[in-house]
């Protein structure tokens, strides 16, 4: 079972990928998602040729499908008045509006809270922002990279204090990919709510505030001590001053083993066996916890030299047995066929209106143990005149509305 939305209508007003991929998630889960686009170029994501150090070159603009996977398309011209009375009607007919424009935006656009709910009193108002909705920059825009990112201290949180350089989000629409969950999360929540009690509330997620609560043990440690947060230096390892089984270590091969033993002393002698080292097991700079912790930082120097002296499909093999908290780094390419990645069902399969086979990866919640799997996104306007119809919208209507350019 994994249409748990199947019956839920919602529309949506929004472009890129923040907003879009919270209503894409509850489309593989079953909902009828319909996506108001600009009605020349629609979503700007169509439009956008590189990301990073990646071209869109492919034959799939997999970005698009990423956030936009199972909805149907139509394109209105929101500037004008008969387009803004469309939305009005397929407003009337959905459980939840949901927009990315910002409050300006909406009042000029006319899709505020109260002009859509005037057309639904029961309708669910869902918008997402890069700042929130209140504050002096409440009308600024803001991408992943900035709000999420920069502003909510990730980016300070993943900087070492001897980097030279910041350290950029690992991927392109990262922060927007989490604060989509969260919309969906929260739109969940609203209509549970609206079940029990009757009441339509409206719900309101930030780039900002998401990044904040990914943060929020570190912004709560830096509260009480007062100290920002910093991760330790680089030559450290990612690791604490006191526990070298906490950190990364290169192996030969130049990648990236992991661990994560907060017991360190606990899991001290296992690990020595396992790495062919038993005779740290009786130095005595590492026979207790307290010595282990004050000479953590020899200790860390010598599994240093250990798994540097090995690949690191050597130390996947030797580390099988060691029952010490770890793991390893990897790639987006390897991390598609790693084996618990395709026995859960992280990677699904689906292919565009022309039939190309492609993948993205699943909603990462699951229910009764089946993974969603994704559905493709829609071709620009491709489900124009089945939305109008929904609306009673005859097919002379139709007709008018194309002639006028009010619709694609």
């Amino acid at each position: 079972m994994t249409e748990i939305m199947k019956g839920v209508r919602i529309l949506e007003v929004a472009e890129h990928t923040f907003v879009p991929a919270a209503s894409a998630i509850l489309a593989d889960w079953g909902a009828e998602v319909i996506k108001i686009e600009h009605v020349e170029r629609g979503d700007a994501m169509r439009g956008l040729a590189k990301s990073g150090v990646m071209s869109m070159a492919g034959p799939v603009h997999v970005l698009l499908e990423h956030s936009n996977r199972g909805k149907k398309s139509i394109g209105v011209d929101l500037t004008t008045e008969k387009g803004v009375e469309l939305v009005y009607k397929l407003a009337a007919t959905c459980d939840v509006f949901l927009t990315n424009k910002l409050p300006n935006i909406r009042r000029k656009l006319r899709i505020e809270i109260e002009t859509i709910r005037a057309h639904n009193p029961n309708i669910i108002y869902v918008a997402g922002t890069g700042g929130g909705e209140r504050g002096p920059e409440a009308d600024k825009g803001g991408y992943d990279f900035l709000s999420y990112w920069c502003r909510a201290t990730s980016a300070m949180g993943c900087t070492p204090p001897d980097a030279e350089n910041l350290v950029v989000q690992p991927a392109p629409g990262y922060g927007d990919s989490i604060g989509g969950m969260t919309i969906a999360g929260g739109i969940l929540g609203a209509l549970f709510h609206r079940e029990r009690t009757g009441e339509a509330v409206s719900v309101d997620v930030s780039l900002l505030g998401v990044g904040l609560w990914a943060m929020s043990p570190a912004v709560a440690l830096s509260l009480q001590t007062q100290h920002p947060w910093r991760p330790p230096p680089a030559s450290k390892g990612g690791g604490g001053p006191s526990n070298p089984l906490v950190g990364t270590y290169r192996t030969q091969d130049g990648r990236f083993l992991a661990f994560s033993c907060l017991q360190g002393f606990h899991y001290w002698p296992l690990a020595c066996r396992v790495i062919g080292r038993e005779d740290l097991i009786t130095d005595e700079r590492f026979t207790s916890h307290e010595l282990l912790s004050a000479n953590a930082g020899a200790a860390r120097e010598i599994l240093n030299e250990v798994f540097s002296a090995a690949p690191l499909a050597e130390w996947r093999d030797r580390l099988a047995s060691f029952e010490g908290q770890w793991s390893f780094a990897q790639d987006t390419l390897e991390a598609v066929t790693d084996p618990q990645v395709v026995a859960n069902g992280y990677i699904g399969e689906t292919q565009t209106a022309e039939g190309v086979p492609f993948q993205l990866v699943t909603t990462p919640v699951q229910f009764d143990g089946v993974a969603a799997p994704p559905k493709r996104g829609p071709e620009f306007n491709e489900h124009c005149e089945e939305i109008l119809a929904s609306i009673d919208c005859d097919t002379e209507a139709m007709i008018e509305l194309k002639l006028e350019g009010i619709v694609a």
